[in-house]
């Protein structure tokens, strides 16, 4: 016998209903009749949504076609009310007929079946259900030696991207790509065509992920509002070359306008590339230019910025050229048992680049751009690093004394082993700081080599209750100075004994709390530290040290100074408490608090720049809260308090909420620092209806009595596009408020233009994850 046996097979099926049904409308339900697990997928403004593509039809099983997609050597499956067979030849079927190879599957009102070439010509009201596809048609011809079939007068449903549509001709020309010939597509419901990709020819590809068209327009409401000749365009997550989709808004960089028009370049699977092309009115045309390479290491990113001729620079500078830059890279290595690699590296062309091209919905603007690449070992016991540092300084407020030193290199050791019931450990650190003071006198002159080690022997006791932690440390450090000397010496060293003594003990209880079973614990702690350092480190070059700011963290360091150019003289004890209320069903931290301040025995007399010396007897109370008594719900404070003048010094809180779904999101905070700053802010996106939703954020400084940023806009969603409108203010350099609009359309498919979902993201704590989130897509 030629060709694949066959399997005949004769039932009685219900009547074809006069009209035909589309594809989409044959899996379209309403919400309320999805399966439970389609529902939870689906997003409030969705009124329905589509039967996983294995319901409904004609029941069969659908498997695999085997390796490579070769159909060939697979039994053909048919039935039919009747049947007439030719023997060799051809067979006939009429009624109801029903056919499978494979994961191909079609039913129809009549089959004629050419034995000797393996064709299958259908026709009637025709049904065919495959893996993630379902078409209809009229008229249909498939080859069962190849796969490929062609469907006249065609509907078609594709179920992982939801993409519906229609054709004069559709034909599977290989086991994952379609044509598509006088067409449309969209993924909108069915019947509801607010946007359409309509085209004279559409070729879709499953397996790369991506479509392309010839002739396309994008009809909005059955009416062209654009035209190309040629387009390709994701039909999911996968990265293709090609021009993605425009952004464009208002800023006062510039005169207002600006349009910029990427193009991505999937140059291989391990690097790309996107140019971004834009003219900013009032500047001219600016590019930028973003390559990623991706190697077994790890990933490096590299970006460019060029403006040829920024009119709006040279009108405010005159006599400058108009032509700026700015290049930042970045990369990251792992080469295995425990060494990595790291590099950061910034620079541009004037310090104006950031404020005037960049825009960053960031309301604090850089002071330095880091430039540092280096190497990193860590293992249990012990760590290493070693590199070079450096920054570009583009605030003209700071002075050339300020400027932060380069490290060539620097280079840290860390290491600890046990002695029987003794630790010891070694801190190592060695600095070459550099800096060109040649307009610079006296101590700020100065460049030097610093070498500081803290070796430490310690007697760790723990048990189930408590601990105790006993040690002695000397701190080292010497200089080799360049261009200066201290008391005659260009190589002055110091050397501070120190004594800790860190101690906590642990008590809990189980509690109820709203019928809640908790376990409460207590943890008091005492830390004792001496150091015995003297208070003339004041000829001391300040390479990397400074006061650090007081918080219920610094409660348990014995340095006040960050750095190693001054160590803080020290005979102090701080008294801690801190409690916590674990939920016992789900082990999650519900509660947080704690509270502690220091008692100093001796006046503190070391200084840095005149600041850090002390004749109080007590610290100012440090505390922090957290609370979370709801997974999607989070606050936390410090307080800073002087008991002695009933003052706050500082205070910080914030709430954060998010329902499960993320359609509403707040976040409440306020940041105090006494006779430095006070700051309200305020944001959150509010859905009004199940397609709307409000977003803002607004930042209010009470000491500038000003606003120093907002944010407020609106976003619409349906189930197949939405719409991002926004107005920003934000706070600039020279304490400008500068403002924009930011504009995006995304169409569910086929990604959107504008750049606003980035924006809001960086404002509005939770965003992301809701954007992510907005087509169901974290359960796909």
């Amino acid at each position: 016998m030629l060709g694949p046996a066959l399997l005949i097979l004769s039932t009685v099926s219900p009547a074809l209903a006069d009209s035909s049904p589309t594809a989409a409308e044959i899996d379209w339900r309403p919400r309320a009749e999805l399966p439970p697990e389609v529902v939870a997928g689906l997003p409030l403004f969705c009124e329905g949504g589509y039967l996983p593509s294995t319901a409904g039809g004609n029941g069969l099983p659908l498997v695999s076609a085997g390796a490579g997609g070769d159909v060939s050597n697979l039994p053909i499956y048919a039935s039919g009310l009747s049947a007439r067979y030719e023997i060799d030849r051809a067979l006939f079927l009429q009624g109801d007929v029903r056919l499978q190879q494979g994961a191909f599957a079609m039913t129809g009102d009549q089959a004629h079946y050419d034995q000797q070439t393996g064709m299958v010509a259908l026709s009637g009201a025709l049904v065919s259900r495959g893996e993630g596809f379902l078409l209809t048609g009229n008229e249909a011809e498939y080859d069962s030696a190849s796969g490929q079939f062609q469907l006249n007068t065609a509907t078609f449903l594709l179920h992982d991207s939801e993409m519906r549509g229609s054709a004069r001709s559709l034909s599977r020309i290989a086991e994952h790509q379609v044509r598509i010939d006088q067409g449309y597509l969209t993924t909108c419901a069915p019947n509801r065509n607010d946007w359409a990709i309509v085209a004279s020819e559409i070729e879709l590809d499953q397996a790369e992920g991506f479509g392309t068209a010839k002739h396309v327009r994008l009809e909005v409401l059955d009416t062209p509002v654009f035209y190309w000749p040629y387009a390709s365009f994701p039909i999911d997550d996968r990265r293709k070359t090609g021009f993605l989709y425009p952004a464009f808004g208002t800023s006062n960089a510039g005169s207002g306008l600006y349009v910029s028009v990427p193009y991505y370049l999937n140059l291989a699977p391990h690097y790309d590339a996107t140019v971004t092309p834009q003219y900013i009115h009032g500047r001219g045309l600016f590019t930028e230019v973003e390559g990623r390479y991706l190697s077994r290491f790890g990933e490096s990113v590299l970006q460019l910025g060029y403006i040829g001729n920024d009119g709006e620079f040279t009108d405010e500078n005159p006599g400058e050229d108009g032509e700026r830059w700015a290049l930042d890279f970045e990369t990251r290595a792992s080469f295995g048992t425990g060494w990595r690699g790291y590099g950061d590296y910034s620079v541009v062309s004037d310090n104006d680049y950031l404020s005037d091209l960049n825009r960053s919905l960031d309301i604090s603007n850089a002071t330095h751009l880091l430039r540092r690449g280096g190497v990193s070992y860590a293992d249990s016991n012990q760590y290493f690093d070693a590199y070079v540092s450096g920054y570009q300084t583009i605030a003209d407020r700071i002075l050339e004394a300020n400027k932060p030193y380069a490290q060539l290199p620097e280079i840290l050791y860390g290491g600890r082993t046990g002695l029987g019931w003794l630790e010891t450990s070694l801190e190592a650190e060695y600095s070459y700081f550099y800096r060109d003071n040649e307009l610079l006198t006296g101590v700020d002159k100065a460049n030097a080599q610093r070498l500081r080690l803290l070796p430490e022997l310690a007697l760790p006791m723990q048990r189930l209750w408590g601990y105790a932690r006993p040690s002695v440390t000397l701190d080292y450090t010497r200089y080799q100075l360049e261009d200066y000397d201290v008391n005659g010496s260009a190589s002055p060293d110091r050397a501070v004994p120190v004594v800790e003594w860190d101690s906590g003990l642990y008590f809990d209880r189980r509690t109820v709390l709203f019928d809640i079973p908790f376990n409460q614990t207590l943890e008091p702690r005492l830390y004792y530290a001496w150091a015995d350092a003297d208070n003339d480190q004041g000829g001391l070059p300040d390479f990397d040290s400074a006061l650090r700011s007081f918080s219920f963290d610094e409660l348990f360091r014995r340095n006040r100074f960050s750095g190693g150019d001054r160590v803080g003289d020290a005979n102090q004890m701080t008294l801690a408490l801190t409690s916590r209320f674990n939920d016992l069903n789900s082990g999650a931290e519900r509660a947080r608090f704690s509270l502690g301040q220091i008692y100093y025995f001796d006046d503190r007399e070391v200084t840095l720049d005149g600041l850090g010396a002390s004749t109080r007897s007590e610290s100012s109370l440090a505390g922090e809260a957290v609370l979370r008594p709801l997974d999607t719900l989070d606050l936390r404070s410090s307080l800073l308090w002087d008991p002695r003048d009933n003052v706050t010094e500082e205070s910080r809180s914030q709430l954060l909420f998010h329902t499960a779904d993320y359609r509403y999101l707040a976040s409440l905070g306020y940041t105090y620092s006494r006779d430095e700053i006070e700051q309200s802010d305020i944001g959150g996106v509010v859905p009004v209806t199940d397609n709307v939703s409000l977003i803002g954020r607004w930042v209010y400084d009470s000491q500038l009595d000003r606003t120093v940023g907002s944010l407020a806009g609106l976003e619409y969603n349906s189930c197949c596009w939405s719409l991002q409108l926004v107005h920003q203010n934000y706070l600039t350099d020279d304490e400008e408020l500068e403002s924009r609009v930011l504009f995006q359309i995304q169409l569910k498919g086929l990604g959107g233009s504008g750049d606003s979902s980035s924006a809001i993201a960086d404002a509005i704590y939770g965003f992301d994850e809701r954007e992510r989130r907005r087509y169901g897509t974290q359960y796909r």
